[in-house]
């Protein structure tokens, strides 16, 4: 599949949210919906941007145990998300019975399995022995057995786990500036274009876009970028 971008929409509120998204209609196919604008606004946020023709992308991150897990499932599939995250490191049973709810529910929702999150270095997590890079892979191969469509991995980790997992496996990128931008609170990042390089097939972009004085020219600036990077 072609490279897709998702904008998103880090935002306290719906109101800030909304306009923004507004402008970029028709621009990308794909918005964020994460932690801060959904506990702002709730659960109509959603229904509100599908309404302007996105397809909306849930990042709650769930991480439960299997039951609490499968119900959060159910009521996202039913708000109408288009895609969702789980943690995998819950484990086998939990994303097995995150999918199970899903197929239920609405089997064209997509589950993402989040590996290691972007601002994570080693010097974060001095308990872990082998390298963020194996630990990424390795959660990404058990995610792919257990059922999910695909995870959430950062640009350094992509070309492994696409070698790994196949063509079909959904790879979704965040953590991504262009070479002008500060890498802000992010710390293993790559360009847009070489996350597409590495098998990215969804591209997570906020702050370059949403704190942009012209974020529909930071967004066409973005996919210029883009052009011929594909693996």
């Amino acid at each position: 599949m072609n490279p897709q971008l998702v904008v998103a929409l880090d935002f306290p509120s719906a109101a800030l949210a909304l306009p923004l998204a507004q402008d970029l209609v028709g621009l990308v196919p794909w918005v964020k919906v994460g932690l801060e604008l959904y506990l702002a606004a709730g659960a109509p946020i959603v229904e509100q941007l599908k309404a302007k023709g996105f397809q909306v992308f849930l990042d709650l991150k769930f991480l439960d145990i299997p039951t609490t897990v499968a119900k959060a499932v159910r009521q996202a599939c039913q708000q109408g998300a288009d895609m969702l995250t789980v943690h995998a490191i819950g484990g086998g049973a939990m994303v097995e019975a995150a999918v199970a709810a899903r197929e239920a529910v609405c089997p064209a929702t997509r589950i993402v399995a989040v590996t290691v999150l972007t601002h994570l270095t080693a010097a974060d997590m001095p308990w872990v022995s082998p390298p963020l890079s194996v630990v990424a892979h390795d959660l990404a191969c058990h995610a792919q057995s257990w059922g999910a469509d695909g995870v959430v991995c950062s640009g350094h980790e992509a070309a492994a786990i696409r070698a790994s997992a196949g063509p079909e496996f959904l790879l979704v990128t965040p953590g991504l500036r262009l070479p002008e931008d500060a890498p802000g609170d992010q710390a293993r990042v790559v360009t847009p274009a070489q996350a597409v390089r590495a098998g990215s097939n969804f591209l997570v972009i906020g702050r370059p876009i949403t704190g942009a004085q012209d974020p529909t020219a930071a967004v066409r600036r973005i996919m210029e970028t883009l052009t011929g990077a594909q693996p």
